[in-house]
């Protein structure tokens, strides 16, 4: 859409990918559609929110563990829940439409769509610090130049394309990529926040509970060192107007409050300290719902659905450890467990066994590759072994069991595998192939998943494992994953509808000895890689779908992990005080839209005093 010309640059709308282009001028554009279109550039504000909503009230979620920092972005420290509250980014994504980003920081952006090798973000010229300083390129280029040089591994990964930021003058800043290949990274780098120059150059790597200088909705409140920590609504706020926050941010603080196990936290969330949660358990949401306050009506219950992929839970194989190098092995853990028992016993019923790493969405890959996913296949099969070769073409299925808790038809196939692998036992212990005993150590944290990883240790101790589970505090388990510590591990990667570059530092070759970064399983697969660097390369809509499905079939037929179980949809409870539109995001529970009911709210306080 034409908007006008100045200085002969269009200004216009463009989805990058979606429609062919011819033009020889850069483009200046309002919003960026990465193989997605752009669907709210003309509204007043985004369907999912009520600009009508009136402010204040608390929203007072759970976290688990404890913090010991304010800052996420770099290699040290426990960093506090919640701070991204504190700090714009450049652009902001709809929370309907796959890769969409729309103005926060910048107010327009400038590339040329046959050189993607370059974009350029304009500075809004009203955007301002918490402390009223004006946000410019300067502090744009300082960010992104710390993030690239001192922020997390997997951070540095993902930002990998960017060859150099360029300050152009007060309000543009430029990034130049290392080739034109990769459409999004135009999209990406407009998705991280923005700190102030002066904070960085004093404060940026320092372990503090004082946040770098931000320009975000939210100021950072009282912070209860390890407990609990809240955030102010900023009653000056620069960007309250902007389209993409008309009707969000509505509450004048949120709160986080720790504990260290769901079970503790469940009990708290009974008691009114914290009055909005997730419920992640099953039991609970079968059972757990009948307390006084459910049956007194000051409790609601939710299930907000979502088209985006299912999050895969699974446990995770550390490939950099022998034992789990062959693939046959990987493919016996798999089988020992038992999730038609587990879900029928532990969780009533409710879950749904992970088929695909993209579950529930049209990424997923079914039944038997289709002709242009053979086109992409044909090339790699040579690269991977027979058995994940014949699992990548045939159509996927895990194992099921009868559901009556022995698994004897999985535990058998399990045996073969192990035998097939050179496995043997002797006294009734498993041995590898190299005469040391079969261990197996899966570490965890808290007590949610205890139950499932107990109920699989017994299966692998039936197969003859010397399995452990490894129960270790929170500030122990966050320091052996960031360097590969384990065994097995329940990890989670969850997707988005338009998968793209990220997916290297979830399973490329390159990510996996980094340390810090999220190749937790340690995959090093040329096939992958190809098809990851395909994917981040995709021209259209089809190409993302056509390449997430080859990627899908890929990390399926690896054995890389074992799929646990996931739902669906997101279970939510609250206490009786918090509202919503009638229409919510398609893609997320869009709490950041919600608002208080004063009323409500008081009423919810009177009972709770009593």
């Amino acid at each position: 859409m034409i908007k006008n010309i100045m200085l002969k640059t269009v200004l216009l709308t463009i989805t990058i990918g979606w429609m062919p282009v011819s033009f020889a001028a850069p483009m200046t554009t309002t919003a960026l559609g990465h193989n997605s279109p752009t669907e709210y550039i003309d509204a007043p504000h985004l369907p999912y929110a009520n600009p009508e909503a009136p402010t204040g009230g608390t929203l007072s979620l759970d976290a688990r563990g404890t913090f010991n920092s304010a800052n996420k972005w770099m290699t040290t420290g426990v960093a506090m829940i919640g701070t991204d509250y504190l700090y714009d980014t450049l652009m902001t994504g709809s929370l309907n439409e796959a890769f969409t980003m729309y103005p926060q920081l910048a107010n327009k952006v400038t590339y040329d769509p046959e050189d993607t090798s370059w974009i350029i973000y304009h500075v809004d010229p009203a955007a301002r610090f918490w402390d009223g300083s004006p946000v410019t390129s300067r502090d744009v280029k300082a960010t992104f130049d710390a993030l690239l040089n001192k922020g997390p591994m997997y951070i540095r990964s993902y930002l990998g394309d960017i060859r150099e930021v360029q300050i152009l003058d007060k309000q543009r800043v430029k990034f130049v990529f290392e080739s034109s290949d990769n459409k999004e990274i135009l999209l990406t780098v407009g998705q991280f926040p923005i700190f102030a120059k002066s904070s960085i150059d004093t404060d940026y790597e320092k372990i503090t509970l004082t946040p770098l200088m931000g320009s975000g909705p939210y100021k950072l409140g009282r912070v209860d060192a390890g407990r609990a920590v809240s955030y102010v609504r900023d009653p000056n706020y620069w960007g309250r107007d902007l389209m993409v926050n008309r009707g969000r941010y509505n509450f004048d603080m949120i709160k986080f409050v720790y504990y260290q196990s769901d079970e503790i936290a469940f009990e708290g969330f009974k008691s009114g300290q914290y009055r909005f949660r997730a419920e992640n358990k099953a039991s609970n949401w079968a059972t757990g719902y009948n307390f006084p306050a459910v049956k007194a009506g000051m409790i609601k219950k939710e299930t907000i659905s979502s088209e985006n992929p299912v999050p895969m839970q699974g446990l995770v194989m550390n490939m950099r450890k022998p034992i789990f190098q062959d693939i046959r092995v990987r493919k016996a853990l798999t089988a020992a467990y038992d999730f038609e028992w587990m879900n029928k016993t532990l969780f009533h019923g409710q879950y749904e066994r992970l088929q695909s790493f993209f579950h529930g969405s049209e990424l997923a890959a079914k039944g038997t590759p289709s002709a242009a996913e053979m086109k992409v296949l044909n090339p790699l099969l040579p690269k991977l072994e027979p058995l994940q070769r014949q699992a990548v073409l045939a159509e996927w299925q895990l194992p099921t069991s009868d559901g009556s808790g022995f698994n004897r038809e999985g535990l058998l196939k399990a045996r073969q595998l192990l035998l097939d692998a050179g496995f043997y036992y002797d006294d009734m212990k498993l041995y590898q192939p190299n005469g040391k005993p079969a261990q197996i150590e899966i570490l965890m944290t808290g007590e949610t998943m205890s139950g499932v990883l107990l109920s699989y240790i017994r299966n692998l101790k039936r197969l003859g494992f010397n399995a452990t589970l490894r129960q270790v505090d929170g500030p122990q388990y966050y320091e052996r994953m960031r360097t590969f510590d384990y065994d097995m591990v329940v990890d989670k990667f969850a997707q988005s509808l338009s998968p793209g570059a990220e997916q290297a530092g979830f399973w490329g070759s390159t990510t996996a000895d980094e340390v810090g970064n999220s190749n937790t399983v340690g995959i090093k697969n040329a096939g992958i890689d190809t098809v990851i660097e395909k994917l981040g390369n995709a021209k259209n809509r089809d190409e993302i779908v056509l390449y997430t499905h080859v990627l899908d079939r890929l990390l399926r037929a690896g054995h890389y992990l074992v799929p646990l179980y996931g739902k669906s949809g997101t279970n939510v409870a609250y206490w009786d005080q918090y509202r919503h539109t009638e229409t919510l995001p398609t893609n997320a529970v869009g709490i950041d839209y919600w608002w208080a009911d004063k009323e409500a709210e008081a009423r919810v306080n009177q009972y709770l005093k009593r």
